[in-house]
């Protein structure tokens, strides 16, 4: 008895225990605002950050080494051609050209000395006290000390060159973009002092992704499509022409560095911010959906498509051609007529149940999705 009694306790436990789970909630219906599909044809403009630089950039430095003793400009600096930029220790430079104006004083001698003896063999040697070798031992012996002179002289020649290279000067005028050294620094040869920004005419430079290049570079041929607007102003300053382009993409950010020609435009500041505008031909079949309808779903962009029949919600993996404000052009993917949700994506799986959100509480038909007719201005 005590055993029945004991599986009848048991039992009523585990119907009890039954009893007490509840069944799982239904996921609630999700309100979501929805926007029925419509085409157009718009005009995409591709947007580049760049910047201002001059056509030609330097680094000066000295063609001897020493120790710097004085640096005469600073970043900023206009500099006019000739002008002095730094000075190193030449102390050690004229004694070399000292030293080499010595030698030419001692060839000089030399070979005065040897022309005069070659004058007095050549009386002997028409009174026939001297053989004709003889003479023309004396007359290679001068023509080695005037070879000897000259080289001398050369060789002064040079050290007076070392000695007037202890001062940097400017090639060009410009303006100084670069210090690279400061006074008591001991440089080589060949190492950077100053860089300056040649007068003349300047480049917008900028970088475009791998996928873009081709585009525009057809795009670009076209007269007035590339255009240049400085930061802080609203309009665009002038046209540009595309002038060189990257043979190989940076290895860090996989861009390809482009210049465009903008001439000798004084509102085009060495440093400046500018923003590239590329103007693309207009194109047909385009779709304009907000921002907040697209979304990145297993590494694609992506939006959520209602079936009105059921008022469930599927992905569709969309192709974005740029964006314009606050609308993302969709270049493919979609098709007019679909329903898309533009509000509340990023709580909704597939095949999850939704309504239409309605403001005044009355079920509202889908909004229709405005032909695209602006232009689009595509992501950096």
């Amino acid at each position: 008895m005590p055993q029945v009694r004991t599986a009848l306790v048991v039992l009523a436990l585990a119907v009890l225990a039954a009893c007490s789970k509840q069944a799982p909630a239904p996921e609630p219906e999700r309100s979501v605002r929805t926007l029925k599909l419509d085409s157009g044809s718009a005009g995409m403009v591709l947007e580049f950050a760049g910047e201002v630089k001059a056509r030609t950039e330097s680094r000066l430095s000295f063609r001897v080494g020493g120790k710097l003793l004085s640096r005469k400009v600073n970043v900023g600096d206009s500099v006019r051609q000739g002008q002095l930029l730094a000075q190193i220790d030449a102390q050690d430079l004229v004694l070399a050209q000292d030293a080499a104006k010595a030698g030419v004083l001692a060839a000089r001698a030399n070979r005065d000395q040897l022309g005069a003896e070659l004058k007095r063999f050549i009386e002997l040697r028409d009174q026939g006290f001297i053989s004709a070798a003889e003479l023309e031992r004396r007359d290679t012996a001068f023509k080695a000390a005037q070879a000897q002179l000259d080289q001398a002289r050369a060789q002064a020649g040079v050290q007076g060159n070392q000695a007037a290279y202890a001062q940097l000067v400017a090639d060009h005028a410009g303006v100084v973009t670069g210090v690279d050294a400061e006074p008591g620094m001991v440089v080589g040869a060949g190492t950077p002092i100053v860089r300056v920004a040649q007068d003349g005419p300047r480049d917008v430079v900028f970088s475009v992704p791998e996928d873009k290049v081709a585009l525009l570079r057809a795009a670009a041929s076209q007269p007035g499509a590339l255009k240049v607007r400085l930061w802080g102003q609203g309009q665009t300053a002038q046209d540009l022409t595309l002038r060189e382009v990257s043979a190989a993409a940076d290895p860090v950010t996989r861009t390809f560095l482009f210049k465009a020609d903008g001439g000798r435009n004084t509102e085009l500041k060495l440093g400046q911010t500018a923003t590239v505008l590329l103007e693309l031909p207009r194109t047909d079949n385009i779709i304009k959906l907000p921002l907040a309808a697209v979304l990145e779903l297993d590494g694609k962009s992506s939006v959520w498509l209602l079936d009105p029949a059921t008022m469930t919600v599927k992905s569709q993996a969309v192709q974005v051609g740029g964006v314009d404000g606050n609308e993302v052009v969709i270049v493919g993917g979609l098709s007019t007529g679909q329903e898309v949700v533009v509000a509340g994506v990023h709580v909704l799986t597939t095949g999850q149940k939704v309504r239409r959100y309605d403001v005044n509480g009355k079920p509202p038909a889908a909004a229709v999705a405005p032909a695209a007719t602006l232009p689009a201005a595509a992501s950096r």
